[in-house]
């Protein structure tokens, strides 16, 4: 709640000390960043470009979010007066050499856009023009816009919306053209009156149309989910249900008749003394329950924040912060969940518990992310974290997270009352028979992380293409019900999937439900290989580096959550079973 309390009040904050300006009042315009239209997560600083730069350059000092997300603002030299116009005037003249030119063409070949911010609001436009066309002969042109008109919409003494056009002047070619060249750039500015109210300048920067418009509503994904959800809730409910009666039926039959079904009874209830018998490595077992309860809670806070608008859901910068202030308060459950767990089942050793628990996620990520930004530093771009924020951020785990994390554990520790299995458990395990291959692990956990993976495939795309590619998500609230969707699949497939291998004397239930439908895990890196070859326009190191990196760390975490629900149903489903079966 107090991260939630903190977002409002950054909200309010933003409304009320909003810029006035009076007539003539100077205008700060920043430069950001430039980078491949295609691929929002290879951005450059715009000053690296050989273009129109002060002698010195001077930052502007950036939030969390703006920082992740890759911007690295710096004042620029057009001189822009509140609602006055500029007629066509020079910025400066550049002199080009054959390198200079060689980097330009690449970038317009590239589709390279710059981003500019004037009084808070994004100015994109793309540096240059590509021209192709004919076959025989083939035409390719390349063109650079060095003129630049800017129209700004004003209301009162506030700015609405600025954008920039570059149709008022020819570009330069920049094909049959020799070193050294020299360029003049030059800007115009033209102010224009609205109606709009300051408060709706919101909605007029979201209909900006540089970007594709925002995705609709998608109801046969949402369909599909539904259908899916409600056939396995069905089966789970009316088939099992109708099975485990003619069980308990078979089951608990009279005890002169007992001795003689025992002889040739099979299936889950003779296998009643070792069915809570605790997995191996049940440190790590806990561990991963622990971090995967964290991330469910951590999933559901962005979703419900983003629904309450408590931040810019078009800025990943404000998603990427405000996830890592909640990963870090959220460790307290983790803490807890894998602590009281591990006690539960008469592990000793919780200080080390914890201590895993902590790293679980933890040290994966951090090596994944030094790969990355050390080839971003190396390249150049602005996605590479400057050491004061990896410093911040690296307190913030050390002396929020980890804190959190202990405190959660020792409360757990604390608290747990002892497993309470409702079967005694013998000290000689039971030898457990060999089984066909679609009854195997393998097989099982093909079908529990086939089936999740299903109902969330066609929403896949759409958070692909948000993640990685130029769409803008915001329907929060249909993702919300489709993870619910999600985890009620999980949920159910579990249950089916551990009946059937207690029905075959396999008491090894413990870690088969987490890997069952943590498998989603393995599903989803597969359709991210597909959409990275089919879909994306992306490649060179950096950029496969930073998709598969990250993307294997988000099927990491598909594990650890799934697993996770995957456990907790089959447990409920296992103790139900057990207390209502009558044993001597």
């Amino acid at each position: 709640m107090a991260v939630c309390h903190f977002f409002v009040v950054l909200a309010i904050l933003n409304a009320v000390f909003c810029n006035e300006y009076s007539d003539n009042e100077t205008v700060i315009m920043y430069v950001n960043k430039v980078g491949p239209y295609f691929n929002p997560h290879e951005t450059y600083h715009y000053y690296q470009l050989p273009v129109c730069r002060p002698k010195k350059i001077e930052h502007k000092s950036l939030t969390l979010g703006e920082v992740l997300d890759g911007d690295r603002m710096a004042l620029s030299m057009y001189s822009i007066n509140y609602k006055s116009d500029v007629a066509i005037k020079e910025l400066c003249r550049v002199t080009f050499q054959e390198d200079d030119l060689q980097l330009l063409r690449d970038a317009i070949e590239d589709l390279y856009y710059f981003e500019f911010v004037l009084d808070e609001i994004p100015i994109r436009g793309f540096i240059g023009h590509l021209e192709e066309g004919g076959f025989l002969p083939h035409t390719h042109k390349v063109f650079l816009w060095a003129h630049l008109s800017f129209n700004i919409e004003y209301n009162g003494k506030h700015i609405i919306y600025a954008n920039v056009s570059t149709k008022e002047k020819e570009p330069v070619n920049l094909d049959d053209v020799t070193a050294p060249l020299e360029v003049a750039f030059t800007y115009s500015v033209k102010w224009h009156s609205t109606d709009l109210k300051f408060e709706q300048r919101g909605q007029r920067m979201r209909d900006n149309r540089f970007f594709p418009k925002t995705l609709e509503i998608h109801w046969l994904s949402i369909i599909n989910s539904m259908v899916l959800v409600f056939l396995l809730i069905g089966f789970v409910v009316i088939i099992l249900t109708r099975v485990l009666k003619s069980d308990f039926a078979r089951y608990n039959v009279e005890d002169e008749d007992s001795e003689e079904l025992d002889q040739d009874d099979n299936g889950w209830k003779i296998i009643h003394t070792d069915v809570f018998r605790f997995p191996a490595n049940k440190n790590l077992f806990c561990a991963i329950l622990g971090v995967g309860m964290q991330f469910l809670t951590l999933a559901t806070g962005i979703m419900l924040m983003a629904m309450l608008g408590l931040f810019n859901v078009h800025h990943h910068g404000q998603i990427n912060s405000a996830g890592i202030i909640l990963y870090a308060f959220t460790s307290c459950i983790s803490g807890y969940v894998a602590t009281n767990m591990y006690k539960k089942m008469g592990g000793e050793k919780w200080v080390w518990n914890i201590n895993l628990t902590s790293a679980l996620f933890a040290a994966p990520f951090f090596l994944v992310w030094a790969l990355i930004n050390s080839v971003a530093w190396a390249y150049g771009t602005t996605q590479a974290l400057p050491v004061g924020t990896i410093i911040l951020l690296m307190c913030l785990w050390m002396f929020v997270g980890y804190p959190l994390t202990v405190i959660g554990g020792i409360f757990g520790k604390n608290g747990a009352n002892g497993f309470d299995a409702p079967c005694r458990t013998k000290n000689i395990a039971r030898e457990i028979p060999a089984v066909p291959w679609y009854r195997s692990g393998f097989a099982h956990c093909l079908v529990g992380g086939f089936l999740p993976f299903s109902s969330i495939s066609v929403e896949l795309y759409y958070i692909f293409a948000t993640l990685w590619g130029r769409e803008q998500y915001t329907l929060y609230g249909i993702l919300l019900i489709v993870f619910g969707i999600l985890l009620s699949v999980t949920a159910c497939i579990s249950v089916a999937l551990t009946y059937f291998q207690l029905s075959s004397e396999d008491y090894r239930w413990w870690w088969r439900s987490m890997f069952s439908a943590g498998s989603t895990g393995l599903f989803v890196f597969l359709y991210a290989l597909f959409y990275y070859y089919k879909r994306s326009n992306m490649s060179g190191l950096l950029q496969t580096l930073e998709f598969f990196g990250y993307t294997i760390l988000t099927c990491y975490v598909f594990f650890l959550m799934l697993g996770t629900v995957s456990f907790f149903a089959s447990l409920s489903f296992v103790r139900y079973i057990y207390v209502n079966l009558k044993m001597d």
